[in-house]
């Protein structure tokens, strides 16, 4: 079998060199060489099989005459993981799941192999793992298990070769910073063997049909490790999100071709491994015996449909001379921008205050209809006054002091009324108009309109 040729290219000017250098001759970039096949030279051996795509677009065609019918979805066995995907897993899609370790990766995809099982032939690929580990794991979660293959190897050659005998329907790969290719010579988990190994399941997946899901660990930033590239060649990616002791786990989506982006799943750790949350509302909520300052409740939209979240405040004054603010679950720099707007248009100065804020959860809320609900939680608390009960606040607050409507405020209201709400602070563009039974929404317009009625 004749040997692959590998080359050293440059990440910062494209130079490419037969040996590596810490720095680039052409550029003066150090450690932007990385090793790659030279795919002038590379050799249709048996192992390199499918590091090209032969796909069924052989031909131009007219736009008018591509065949819409819709792919065929297979449920994945969960319904919230369903939901995330965008209604179920592909054929021939690649779906990337990252996130950080013990968080239910591998836990999770297990549970979702044993159910297709039931009814398709699946392939578990561990390469950090071995077949009796993944075995207990299942038997200690109580799965049953059907057409379920397992697989120790971490050549992705190999792997690519059991898979074409076994023909699954589904295989999952975990993880790929353990898998690599014997056309690179640099170690598994380098970037090199990431990229190139990630590209060959990736046509493999497309030219066989088989859907493929591929475990990634993530940095300590939370970005999923290795070449960015690997997140641009795959159909989805998901993440994990949650702390590792506490019970809840969202799941969700920032890449989808086949469904929303956001979408969020939600589950709760158990003895049994991964359960679904069917209202995850109702978790978010907390009950209080008596009403406290410094919480709000919104309506946030999660990818197609909303979820009630509480939002909590701490004004508290400050000793420093940098008065402090943390946000956990929001956009901190956005909490300094209402902060200044609360000065400018309504006369509530918070320059020597501390002002803390949270999600309750963990859930994070980055779109911009929390603005009002932020601020009322953010005035109950400097005030020390509950906000009257059984009040959901959601809207955009704009520089100049007016509030803007947010998108499914419809949506957002037909949720607050299902969970007994009995009264809406709104935007006026997101006024219904009828009225809406057991359910009092009131519109406002501006900043100290708002705050006359909180």
């Amino acid at each position: 079998m004749a040997k692959v040729k590998t080359i050293y290219v440059c990440q910062e000017c494209g130079t490419e060199t037969p040996q590596w250098a810490g720095q680039c001759g052409a550029c003066k970039a150090w450690n932007s060489l990385v090793e790659q096949v030279d795919a002038k030279k590379a050799t249709s051996s048996k192992t390199s099989r499918f590091t090209g795509y032969s796909g069924q677009a052989t031909k131009v065609v007219r736009m008018d005459k591509v065949d819409l019918s819709e792919l065929p979805r297979m449920s994945s066995g969960l319904s919230e993981l369903d939901r995330v995907l965008g209604g179920g897993l592909v054929p021939g899609s690649v779906v990337l799941m990252g996130g950080d370790p013990g968080i239910g990766k591998s836990t999770i995809l297990l549970q979702s192999l044993c159910k297709i099982s039931e009814t398709d032939s699946v392939l578990y690929v561990t390469g950090e793992e071995s077949l009796q580990q993944v075995t207990m794991r299942a038997q200690r979660l109580g799965l049953a298990t059907g057409d379920f293959s397992l697989l120790t190897e971490t050549q992705v050659e190999q792997i690519t070769t059991q898979a074409l005998m076994q023909k699954p329907k589904v295989m999952v790969v975990d993880s790929i910073q353990t898998i690599y290719t014997e056309m690179l010579q640099s170690a598994p988990g380098g970037v090199a063997q990431v990229r190139e190994s990630a590209a060959q399941l990736v046509r493999f997946a497309k030219q066989t049909g088989i859907t493929l899901l591929v475990v990634g660990h993530v940095t300590k930033d939370g970005a999923l490790a290795g070449p960015r590239v690997l997140e641009h060649m795959v159909d989805a990616v998901l993440y994990f999100e949650g702390e590792r002791d506490g019970r809840l786990r969202l799941l969700r989506a920032v890449k989808n071709r086949f469904g929303a982006v956001n979408e969020l799943g939600v589950f709760a750790m158990t003895d049994e491994g991964l359960k679904q949350v069917k209202n995850p509302s109702a978790i978010f909520l907390s009950k209080y015996q008596d009403p406290v300052s410094g919480s709000a409740v919104m309506a946030t939209w999660e990818g197609t449909r909303p979820m009630l979240v509480e939002i909590q405040a701490l004004v508290d004054t400050s000793y420093a001379p940098q008065p402090r603010r943390i946000a956990v679950g929001l956009d901190h720099q956005r909490i300094a921008m209402l902060l200044a707007v609360l000065n400018r248009h309504a006369g509530i100065a918070t320059h020597d205050q501390d002002v803390f804020a949270n999600v309750v959860g963990g859930v994070r809320v980055m779109e911009t209809s929390s603005d009002l609900a932020l601020v009322a939680s953010i005035i109950s608390s400097l005030r020390n006054r509950p906000l009257e009960a059984h009040t959901v606040i959601f809207g955009e607050i704009g520089l100049a002091g007016e509030i803007r409507p947010v998108p499914n405020g419809q949506e957002r209201l037909k949720e607050a009324a299902k969970h007994g709400f009995k009264r809406a602070i709104v935007p006026e563009g997101n006024k219904p108009p009828k009225a809406m039974e057991g359910l009092e929404v009131i519109g406002v317009s501006r900043m100290d309109q708002f705050i006359q009625l909180i």
